[in-house]
């Protein structure tokens, strides 16, 4: 089950916004939805990648279903993440200074809503194996949202 851990308030600047649905699963993977990021920093050192990004994500917008090769870790700046896995239950809330992470590897379906009526902003530091992508889009598992 696709759970995020909600970290101290120290935890390393990141987040990891992922939801997973259940509804007739699509063949094919699920965009974001109003989700915009900057990188703010990227090295390689050691045959992995850190990244750290801010992402914004509007109101009514999704990060679309997607998993991570890497570790993510997350805090919440502004506005509140929604967070559900890919058995279509929300299991986490997540409002201004919560620290999150996600599970890594393609089992761990998940996705993001920002529901609220403000912009979703969050710091995330991504450490992937090099040269692999922040998230891998997955498709819908079968949720009645995207």
């Amino acid at each position: 089950m696709n759970r995020l851990h909600a970290r101290a308030a120290g935890l390393v600047s990141a987040a990891g916004v992922c939801v997973a649905v259940v509804a007739p699963a699509p063949a094919h993977a699920t965009p974001p939805i109003g989700v915009s990021a900057v990188t703010l920093s990227k090295q390689t050192v050691g045959g992995k990648d850190y990244i750290v990004s801010e992402i914004t994500v509007s109101p009514n917008g999704s990060t679309g279903w997607h998993t991570h090769q890497g570790e993510i870790y997350g805090v919440i700046k502004s506005g509140v993440l929604t967070h559900y896995g890919s058995d279509c239950q929300q299991d986490g809330v997540y409002g201004p200074g919560a620290a999150i992470t996600d599970p890594t590897g393609p089992e761990h379906v998940h996705l993001a809503r920002n529901l609220g009526t403000t912009p979703l902003v969050l710091d995330v530091t991504y450490i992937d194996p090099a040269g692999a992508p922040t998230s891998d889009s997955a498709p819908n598992p079968g949720c009645d949202f995207a």
